[in-house]
């Protein structure tokens, strides 16, 4: 949008705070390259669009907004004279992407003073030699720093998420040696046991009833159901009586097993009248061997699906073997990072799941909201271990004015008002030196803002803190989503 050109007094530009240095001769070059030009209400450029010039209002006032989820998220407001915007990085030249990085519009007519970029850049060049120098090596090494501590920050995620996955597959893998060895004892008794049956000289149907009831225990066994302590503890005393009542030594130590195993009286009575009275102690202590192997083989079977549960919910975190950008279900998202993180965060910490399954999947990047996931899910976790390691984290999803919303809620002690409106910006934290990088939520930002086009805010109160990310339903029109292989 162009204003109406105006005379460019050098004196007025010189009472400028930005140029109040400069000389008379210095004032009058920059009169001759620029412009003053008068603007009503409207916008004066548009973010994305090049940058082509340098604007310093004269008098007016002016709003700066940047485009968040489709919508102009206003930034700034004002009317102090001498505020500048527009192509600040024209030094630069074509290092950098010249393009307006907000949007600029005046609410009342306004005059500026208008530089062109190129001009800009040029007094820059001639002037301030040194400056220039000093805000490239600014600018570039904040940059090369941002990316360092980024990457070093991906590594500390890494580093913690690796050694939580590896005490969670260590309980598993334990268990599993702790059955297949005790399972093994168990056989070898097991046929200990059939050979001092078999020197019985029981009659052929005597053995192949033995080996029914075998059988049908066998199925009872995976079809055992869940009972309540109470529950248990009255079955075991009734299987106890049961057994000692036929001369059954050791009833007390078989009783649990048994009951685990979904074995009652009624069954045993079931066995009882199968085999001989001389036969039954030999029956009973075979069936506990065949009760034992059975539970020690679920065992196993559990724990090795728990480490193949584990490497799946690895492989979804990572996303190592996903397309970048996809449709993708943002539960499995939150379920594969909670589990990564599940050593991390303890026993002491109740995690809530209060999922909306009928939201539908989203265009993302999934790797990338992993990240985002576990910078929220740790600092959370941070929170409550800073407020005495005993709290809730309840992760939320729900439909929210047309866009997904995922809502991360801690007990902890909160966010302070006066420094809310700063931790979104890259290196600031409240975590003690060495312990954060302070571009957990920087990174968080960006990855939602900048690559999702939606939104990353926090409501904050002593014992209820929520971090909460709005994710559009769609792709925008210059978004590709690549099918899965």
């Amino acid at each position: 949008m162009s204003g109406r050109l105006m005379p460019c007094s050098p004196v007025e530009i010189g009472s400028l705070f930005l140029f109040e240095k400069l000389s008379p001769e210095q004032l009058g070059q920059l009169c001759s390259a620029g412009r003053v030009e008068k603007f009503e209400p409207g916008p004066v450029y548009t973010e994305g669009e090049p940058a082509t010039c340098f604007y310093v209002m004269i008098e007016g006032t002016v709003v700066l907004s940047r485009r968040v989820a489709g919508d102009d998220v206003e930034v700034t407001r004002t009317s102090q004279s001498g505020v500048y915007a527009g192509s600040m990085q024209a030094y630069l030249g074509d290092r950098v992407p010249q393009v307006y990085n907000n949007s600029m519009r005046v609410t009342e007519p306004t005059r500026f003073f208008v530089l062109p970029g190129e001009k800009f850049s040029d007094f820059m060049q001639e002037w301030f030699p040194m400056a220039v120098h000093l805000l490239e090596g600014l600018f570039f090494g904040s940059k090369s720093t941002q990316r360092a501590i980024g990457q070093r920050e991906r590594l500390l995620a890494l580093g913690s998420l690796s050694a939580g996955l590896t005490h969670e597959l260590n309980n598993p893998a334990a268990a599993a040696v702790r059955a297949t060895a005790t399972l093994r004892e168990r056989v070898g008794k097991m046929r200990h046991k059939l050979a001092v049956i078999a020197q019985g000289n029981y009659a052929p149907e005597v053995m192949a009833n033995l080996i029914d009831i075998q059988d049908r225990t066998a199925e009872r066994v995976a079809k055992a159901p869940t009972l309540s302590p109470l529950e248990a503890s009255d079955r075991e005393d009734a299987v106890t009586d049961w057994l000692d009542d036929h001369d059954i030594q050791n009833g007390w130590r078989l009783a649990p097993t048994f009951v685990q195993a979904g074995l009652d009286v009624d069954w045993l009575d079931q066995v009882a009248a199968t085999v001989d009275e001389e036969l039954l102690p030999n029956a009973i202590g075979w069936l506990n061997y065949t009760v034992e192997t059975e539970l020690l083989m679920d065992e196993i079977n559990d724990s090795t699906n728990r480490i193949s549960h584990l490497v799946d919910a690895a492989k979804q975190y990572s996303q190592l073997d996903r397309a970048p950008f996809q449709n993708a279900d943002v539960h499995e998202l939150l379920d594969s990072t909670l589990l990564m993180l599940s050593g991390k965060i303890g026993q002491q910490i109740k995690v809530v799941k209060d999922y909306d399954r009928t939201l539908p999947k989203i265009p993302a990047y999934p790797a990338e909201l992993n990240q985002v996931w576990t910078n929220l899910i740790d600092n959370a976790v941070a929170a409550i271990n800073g407020a005495g390691g005993e709290g809730t984290l309840t992760v939320r999803t729900a439909l929210e004015h047309e866009r997904l919303l995922v809502e991360f809620r801690d007990t902890g002690p909160g966010v302070p008002a006066e420094i809310r409106g700063r931790i979104f910006d890259p290196f600031f934290t409240t975590k003690p030196v060495g312990e954060g990088t302070g571009l957990g939520l920087d990174i968080s930002w960006r990855i939602v803002v900048n690559k999702h086009h939606g939104t990353l805010q926090v409501e904050s109160e002593p014992g209820d803190t929520r971090f909460q990310v709005l994710l559009p339903l769609t792709a925008e029109e210059n978004d590709t989503i690549e099918e899965l292989a």
